[in-house]
């Protein structure tokens, strides 16, 4: 009439797929945390004028970039072996294709896959919004420092290279020593 006393969440393989899952469940945490500081220093970028600064908070962002990256990895190899250890758990006693406990891993092991791939869709907008905006802002800055469009392709480079944030310091510095001789 179902599970014979004897058998508990142990032995039909729950007990480890819970510690797995929670284990999971704390790298969503670490994620979470990286979107945040990668939304503030975005946000902190926008008021920096000077290229050292500009510079500092550029690579904080690209290791926590790079870090998003392997926990990500990370994630996703731990839930190809929840994957393995799902198919390798039908094989026990009471714990067929279609059973409780199979449903049960199933369903939670589809969720934790579908929250990973939100997380690297979230991840993913907010890049996009990040690289785009600072775009906007070189765009803007070359316009204030030349007067003149350029086209996107040389902003692309001007991003790539580092050139954009020298670009408005040397114009600044420029501005300075010209107000220097008018005096």
């Amino acid at each position: 009439m179902g599970m014979n006393p004897s058998t508990n969440s142990g032995e039909l393989g729950l007990e480890n797929f819970f510690k797995q899952v929670k284990e999971i469940e704390k790298q969503y945490d670490k994620l979470d945390k990286l979107l945040i500081t990668l939304q503030e220093a975005h946000e902190e970028s926008k008021a920096v004028t000077k290229a050292a600064s500009m510079k500092a908070i550029k690579r904080r962002m690209e290791k926590d970039v790079d870090e998003v990256g392997k926990v990500a990895l990370g994630i996703k190899s731990m839930i190809e072996a929840i994957d393995r250890d799902n198919l390798s758990n039908r094989q026990k006693p009471g714990c067929g294709k279609g059973t409780a406990v199979d449903r049960a891993r199933t369903a939670t092991t589809i969720s934790v896959k579908r929250k990973l791939k939100d997380k690297m869709s979230e991840f993913q907008t907010l890049r996009q919004n990040i690289h785009q905006e600072y775009r906007e802002v070189v765009e803007r800055r070359i316009f204030t420092v030349t007067s003149a469009r350029v086209d996107e392709e040389t902003i692309e480079q001007l991003i790539e290279t580092g050139d954009s944030e020298h670009i408005f310091q040397k114009a600044i510095q420029e501005q300075g020593r010209d107000n220097g001789h008018t005096s």
